[in-house]
């Protein structure tokens, strides 16, 4: 184990986060540069290597965290990296973009803060790419066997990763037109630089993984004639249906979803607008929905130079700390969370149901409608006397997403069978009703974390590996049935 005495002797420190006034002027990630490496020895070694280390119960990868934690305080990182990779293909991804079970599930934030599992998780890896010890591992030989992915979100990539190094001949659909999914679109570059996933891109083509991008299945390419082309086929599609806003007013011009938002600000670092299309500047922005897209769309705002942002949330603001028989350990709590986004400013309302939206004479949004609610009966209740209204120039809709896309045809043209979700379904082998066709990721477990993304793109490999050829040694840490250890 790591320091016997390290949780007794040292207490938690965190990434340092640049000044709020420097980091809302550009797009970099908001922590310091190379601000982990001098604390992360002593915050690796608080980690107790405890009897039962309820941290792999966290995580659905089953990360052998005492093990690489153990390599990080002895600063043995080729060590620690070839651990982090034996079950996570993109720990650089999950190490700066997953909300981090796995410290909710520690031992030691029994009494205490938790290992900071995260932020060593980010040092090793990012270590291992500045000194070399991540490499292209290209099979020792072909199956002969072709595999489409079909999408190419952190299920798509992982499954197609998987399944190039057991010698599959392996082609990613993307029908963007750069690859990454959500992690290149959804996601802001100030959370995750861009760079992260061109880097791993690469080592995916080194090791033979080939990339068609701006092909939808469905529109440009039938599913028909993908399945005439290869062996099996991957749906890593991810659950892209917006919940919307049926409320008067919606139709009005400043409102939209949080997805047709968010991409074009990153379209902006990528160099392909100077300006975004969809912009903040000077306006009054209300965020509506509390989650990680909400705060996405408010750190983008403050960016973009926002008169005001305002993030709206229909459930009442969460606890501070963990409550003992509502949320135990070791299961994920739902507690009030301060991300960079909102460190930046702006203001949070909670307890709010919006009822419409006011426009101008040119229709375009100026205003927003609501009303306080409550709880009464088990039902989400609106207080009379509680309406207002709070200027909206700008409005992004961030409640979430119902399942996959039905619009392009992908669905009906494969024939495939959908729970009572909306979801794909799909039996223990990840395999749908029709043979030799996969899902893995969001599109057959709906709306979740990218730790939940990349552990059913590997075990999605595996099924799909087995289905070719008979066997299987890839791993799969998880089955499509299991779910976050929760309350």
């Amino acid at each position: 184990m790591a320091d016997p005495k390290g949780f007794l002797n040292h207490g938690r420190e965190v990434a340092k986060s640049r000044p709020v006034e420097e980091r809302v002027k550009d797009w970099n990630e908001v922590y310091v540069p190379g601000s982990l490496l001098p604390i992360i020895s002593k915050q690796a070694s608080r980690c107790m290597d405890c009897g039962i280390p309820f941290c792999h119960n966290g995580c659905p990868l089953g990360n052998l965290i005492p093990e690489w934690n153990d390599y990080a305080y002895r600063e043995d990182w080729a060590a620690a990296s070839e651990r982090l990779h034996a079950t996570n293909n993109f720990p650089e991804f999950t190490g700066r973009l997953c909300p981090a079970p796995c410290e909710s599930a520690c031992v030691l934030g029994i009494n205490q803060p938790a290992v900071t599992i995260k932020n060593v998780e980010v040092s090793i890896i990012d270590k291992a790419w500045e000194t070399g010890d991540v490499a292209p591992q290209i099979p020792e030989r072909l199956s002969g066997k072709t595999v489409a992915v079909v999408g190419s979100g952190p299920a798509g990539l992982a499954a197609a990763q998987q399944l190039t190094r057991a010698g599959h001949t392996v082609a990613v659909y993307e029908r963007a037109d750069r690859i990454g999914g959500l992690l290149r679109y959804g996601i802001p570059e100030f959370k995750m630089e861009k760079r992260h996933i061109n880097r791993r891109i690469e080592q995916m083509r080194a090791e033979g993984t080939r990339f068609r991008t701006g092909i939808e299945i469905g529109r440009d390419l039938k599913a028909t004639d993908l399945k005439k082309r290869y062996d099996a086929i991957v749906l890593a599609v991810g659950a892209t249906t917006a919940r919307d806003l049926p409320v008067p007013g919606r139709e009005l011009k400043g409102i939209y979803q949080a997805m047709e938002y968010l991409p074009l600000a990153n379209k902006v670092q990528e160099g392909d607008f100077v300006a975004p299309p969809i912009s903040a500047e000077g306006k009054h922005v209300v965020v509506i929905g509390g989650g990680d897209t909400g705060a996405d769309c408010v750190g983008t705002a403050h960016r973009q130079g926002a008169a005001s942002v305002t993030q709206l949330e229909i459930m009442p603001r969460p606890g501070e700390e963990r409550h003992p028989t509502n949320q135990p350990w070791p299961t994920f709590p739902m507690l009030y969370k301060v991300t960079s986004a909102h460190e930046e400013g702006g203001e949070r309302v909670y307890s709010v149901s919006t009822t419409h939206f006011e426009g101008d004479e040119d229709g375009n949004v100026q205003w927003l409608h609501l009303t306080e609610v409550e709880f009464i009966d088990g039902k989400l209740t609106p207080k009379p006397g509680s309406e207002r209204k709070i200027p909206a120039q700008l409005v992004t809709l961030a409640m979430g997403f119902t399942g996959t896309d039905r619009e392009n045809g992908l669905v009906e043209q494969f024939g495939l069978e959908l729970d009572e979700r909306g979801n794909i379904a799909r039996d223990g082998d990840y395999q749908t009703n029709v043979p030799g066709v996969f899902v893995a990721g969001d599109a057959g477990r709906g709306q979740s974390l990218i730790v939940w993304a990349i552990a059913e793109g590997r075990s999605a490999a595996r099924g799909v590996d087995r289905a070719l050829t008979g066997a299987s040694d890839l791993p799969a840490p998880i089955r499509p049935t299991d779910r976050a250890l929760m309350v």
